[in-house]
């Protein structure tokens, strides 16, 4: 653990540090905010104590410049003015605490601690809820999207290169997530980055970063994407849209494990475990030279594909229920049931648009939904190829669309609950609880 302490004052930086140390906290000292944000592009720190005056750089200015950064980093600000003001301004820039001069030394360091300590609760709330998503996730329960599940966890387990293909809207950047959250990195980073939805120019100094004087307006060193997903996974959705200069430059790092920042003259080594994916026939690419040959087999250790919707309508009920369950939390909203209506519309659907046209979907069909079912007039959907759902008897819940889920899963096994829930994804001991809930004869 390390603390950041900026002051233009020695006494109080010396007196700050000799305290930390007393609670075997390490710390870095400097006099300026520019000088604060030098070590904090080039280190690691757990919070900072930071002067609200200060020369080259006020105490505001650097909480701007963290908040601009994107650095989860939890500051106690401290001043010998004590103006509401300046504290209301300073909480408003993400602060987490004020104190006035002169303070006691030891306080300060237990206000820290606290600090500290909440902000790593944070983390680990938002960890465990991104890995509970990942792992929470269920890809269908089709043949094919069985056969996916099944090979993402064994893929998983090791070291190796994932190319993810399938058309746009499928779900790539889910399987990519759950490959991460299932692996021995599952505590690391996991990095997403849209190779088209940067510009060409910017990519390279994006995955790279550079040095200070790399090129005009690089004012400060800037660490790339490949070294904040060291210990974590590197995303690269899109990887068929990557110029040809990028590309070389990408086989390199896969080839070596070591980048070279832009301006820089050291390769640093990186540890970040490569997942791509692409919408396009990445073999016509390679065919045609829109693509390097030995990319395309770095990248293509193990493929994943993931088929289109319209080829696993099966999974439309599983998928539907997950969906609205999800976008109930995302919009407040309170929708209970999907009327068979509804239901079978939209599976004469043949969504070219993917899972992601679903969700768009159900989402718009939510907000202007009356009460707790969602209706087919509140579907914007047209005829399409998709198979036709059968209709259903009574009202699609969704406890009504996980009982069918859970029925026709223990039919296919012929009764096997452990077969069925490994399909279903739960636990046998959750099968036998909803078996018993749904009073499901077998």
């Amino acid at each position: 653990m390390k603390v950041l302490v900026a002051d233009d004052e020695k006494n109080i930086r010396d007196s700050i540090a000799r305290y930390l140390a007393l609670e075997g906290i390490e710390s870095a000292c400097v006099e300026n905010g520019l000088a604060a944000t030098r070590l904090l592009e080039e280190q690691v720190f757990a919070a900072g104590v930071v002067d609200l005056r200060m020369p080259a750089m006020d105490g505001l200015g650097l909480l701007r410049w963290i908040r601009e950064a994107g650095l989860r980093l939890p500051v106690i600000m401290i001043s010998a003015y004590g103006e509401v003001q300046d504290a209301v301004e300073a909480m408003k820039l993400g602060a987490q605490d004020y104190v006035v001069k002169p303070f006691d030394p030891e306080e300060l360091v237990v206000r820290l601690k606290k600090i500290i300590e909440a902000q790593s609760l944070r983390d680990r709330v938002a960890l465990e809820t991104r890995e509970e998503d990942a792992r929470g996730a269920t890809l269908g329960r089709s043949p094919a999207m069985r056969e996916l599940a099944r090979m993402v966890e064994k893929v998983a387990a090791t070291p190796a290169t994932v190319l993810i293909t399938g058309e746009s809207g499928t779900g790539k950047e889910v399987v990519a997530r759950m490959i991460h959250a299932r692996s021995p990195r599952e505590q690391g980073p996991f990095v997403p980055v849209n190779v088209a939805g940067i510009p060409d120019t910017l990519l390279e100094s994006e995955l790279f970063g550079y040095e200070r004087g790399a090129f005009t307006g690089a004012e400060r060193r800037k660490n790339g994407l490949f070294e904040m997903a060291t210990g974590g996974t590197m995303f690269l959705d899109e990887i068929g849209e990557m110029a040809p200069q990028l590309q070389v430059k990408l086989l390199r790092v896969l080839q070596d494990r070591r980048i070279q920042r832009l301006g820089g003259t050291q390769t640093i080594p990186v540890d970040a475990r490569i997942v791509a994916a692409t919408n396009r026939d990445l073999e016509a690419l390679v065919a045609s030279g829109g693509f390097r040959e030995d990319l395309y087999y770095r990248l293509n250790v193990v493929h994943l594909h993931i088929p289109p919707l319209r080829e696993r309508l099966d999974d439309l009920p599983l998928l539907v229920g997950e969906l609205i369950r999800k976008l109930n939390h995302k919009l407040g909203t309170a929708v209970r049931s999907v009327e068979p209506e509804a239901l079978d519309r939209i599976g004469r659907y043949s969504f070219p648009g993917n899972v992601r046209e679903l969700e768009n979907l159900l989402e718009r069909g939510m907000i202007f939904a009356e009460g707790e079912v969602l209706r087919t007039a509140d579907l914007s959907v047209e005829s399409g190829r998709g198979a036709e759902v059968p209709r259903q008897a009574g009202p699609a819940t969704l406890e009504n669309l996980e009982r069918q889920a859970v029925a026709a899963a223990l039919h296919r096994w012929e009764g096997n609950r452990t077969r069925a829930a490994e399909e279903l994804g739960i636990t046998r001991r959750t099968l036998l609880n909803k078996i018993k809930k749904y009073g499901i004869d077998l």
